[in-house]
């Protein structure tokens, strides 16, 4: 029987791997130079811990099962409610803020399309116990910091934000129910994403006549904070709670503005988010040409450390998958050449001579150097070339003559030059420069 991996997973050859290790090495670098401290947790958690969160319908987007002791658990799916079950636990001992980053495994039971997979990793970056703006902030330079260290730039990607608040308050000034306002949010997360003809029978189809699409159009037609503003403050009146709201991110678009930042981000009414548990700030990260899906999102969560059962705390993050940002890095051409790195490759000329090349081999790695060699005597010139294959450095070669004066041929791969040296010497230095000659 032939077996292949599960549909939605990926195997991850060296050469992926160099990808995947090398994209959250990048993660954890930027994390702790913002000042976050890594935590991670368990692969499964009570399936309660999502469904309190975001309702019974979660379950069936979730790989869940029921243990031996008749727990129902599932795979974590994101890593949010795991934060917020860990910072409710020692609450009351946590230094303020909490600036903690994860980079787990998740997985999803959902239908893998073009960057989702039903495997991936994400990046997790949040900020729990501050309620000014400016955890807001630090939480976009943090992502922007990333695009950043990876070369993109703001002609290539965008953070695109908004403000739930702020649309929750023009949606009351519509006389849109309280009841009603996840259905709207999830139609505004739709505006750019279908035709507007559609959207509007949508609109038309969930609130009737009682809230005409007409009304809900010029919050759809808003281009950029300043019209957003003018249209709030030349409203008369109309959008009196929605002018309470605007100052809010317009406190944000400056603190951005001090980070120096703002060619990284535009405001853009359609981002709404699509989990209930966001109570003010969202945003999400595209590429300018929107090819792909995004690469990231987040805002304000400042109820759901409650709403688990923790104690009331104010938390802000944002989450970026590893599938769709390696697609937009791949497509930018802003991935580095992923080679295999080896420092030194021993070589035998004689098979007599093998007991000799592992004890070098063996040395070089008790002193740290990566070293191999192989398994069976060849050829020098093969065994050089085989050692070009791994990505070898040096090369460095034991024949009869060298061994009876004490010294070994050191190979430079990159430049062909080679150098004899002193066994002691080599071995005290082994990547030092190879001259001229020798």
């Amino acid at each position: 029987m032939k077996f292949s991996g599960i549909k939605g997973t990926r195997d991850f050859y060296p050469e992926d791997m160099a990808l995947r290790n090398w994209l959250t090495e990048t993660w954890r670098r930027v994390s702790v130079r913002n000042g976050f401290q890594e935590y991670d947790g368990p692969i499964f958690e009570h399936l309660e811990l999502y469904t309190a969160k975001s309702g019974e319908e979660i379950a069936g987007q979730l790989f869940h099962l029921t243990d031996r002791g008749g727990r129902q658990l599932a795979i974590r799916p994101e890593m949010t409610p795991t934060l917020a079950r860990m910072v409710g636990a020692r609450a009351q001992s946590l230094p303020r803020p909490v600036k903690w980053f994860s980079v787990p495994r998740l997985c999803r039971a959902e239908r893998p399309q073009k960057g989702r997979l039903r495997e991936f990793f994400q990046w997790n970056v949040d900020i729990v116990g501050v309620e000014d703006i400016l955890a807001d902030a630090e939480s976009i330079l943090v992502a922007v910091d990333f695009l950043r260290e990876v070369g993109l730039t703001p002609r290539e990607c965008v953070v695109r934000i908004n403000s739930r608040r702020l649309v929750a308050a023009m949606l009351a000034d519509l006389k849109v129910p309280g009841p009603q306002l996840e259905k709207a949010y999830a139609l505004l997360d739709k505006s750019d994403k279908i035709p507007r003809d559609a959207l509007a029978g949508q609109w038309s189809e969930t609130f009737g006549s009682s809230v005409p699409f007409s009304a809900v159009e010029p919050l759809i037609e808003v281009r950029g904070l300043g019209h957003l503003g003018e249209l709030i403050r030349s409203g008369g009146g109309h959008w009196a709670a929605a002018a309470q709201e605007l100052p809010v991110l317009e406190e944000l678009f400056e603190k951005l503005s001090y980070f120096g930042i703002t060619e990284y981000c535009d405001f853009d009414m359609s981002v709404v988010r699509g989990l209930a548990y966001y109570t003010g700030i969202v945003y999400e990260i595209f590429d300018r040409g929107r090819t792909h899906r995004a690469a990231g999102g987040g805002g304000r969560y400042d109820n759901l450390l409650a709403a688990l059962g923790g104690p009331a705390m104010p938390g802000v993050g944002f989450g970026m998958g590893d599938v769709v940002i390696a697609d937009m890095l791949r497509e930018a051409g802003r991935l580095p050449a992923f080679r295999p790195h080896l420092d030194v490759y021993v070589i035998a000329a004689d098979a007599d001579l093998e007991p000799r090349s592992l004890d070098l081999a063996a040395r070089l790695r008790r002193g740290g150097w990566s070293a191999e060699f192989s398994y069976r005597t060849q050829s020098v010139g093969k065994a050089l070339r085989a050692a070009s294959e791994r990505g070898a450095a040096r090369a460095v070669i034991i024949g009869q003559e060298t061994r009876e004066q004490g010294l070994v041929t050191v190979k430079d791969l990159a430049s062909g030059r080679q150098v004899r040296r002193a066994w002691d010497e080599f071995l005290a230095d082994p990547m030092a420069p190879v001259g001229e000659g020798g």
